[in-house]
């Protein structure tokens, strides 16, 4: 469940911030890295990870589709897309990593389930 709510966010992020919010504007990596770490809080450890590397792919692979406008067909751009998806994979695995560790600090020491 958690790995589909990862997917529609990257997929809504991706969408919004290539069409709608901070258009252009390094702003929306902000917005970006705030939703990774949240996944990554929402999740365990290993969890966290896998979902923020789901989160960042798609997220990454969306955008660049999205905002795609050049002359040349879509298709023919996938593989490079994919490759900038690799590069979101990598940073959402460690927002999803962080966002885990966060939540750890947090509920280390009482009697809070982890």
């Amino acid at each position: 469940m958690k790995l589909l709510v990862a997917i529609f966010v990257g997929t809504a992020l991706g969408i919004l911030a290539s069409r709608y919010l901070f258009v252009g504007s390094w702003l929306s990596l902000i917005l970006w890295a705030i939703a990774g770490l949240a996944l990554g809080y929402w999740s365990q450890r290993r969890e966290a990870m896998i979902n923020g590397t789901v989160y960042g792919f798609v997220l990454a692979f969306i955008f660049m589709i999205s905002g795609y406008s050049g002359s040349a067909s879509l298709i023919s751009r996938l593989p490079f897309f994919a490759i900038l998806g690799v590069v979101g994979a990598v940073c959402g695995l460690i927002l999803g990593f962080l966002g885990s560790l966060g939540r750890e600090a947090i509920h280390k020491g009482g009697n809070h389930p982890v």
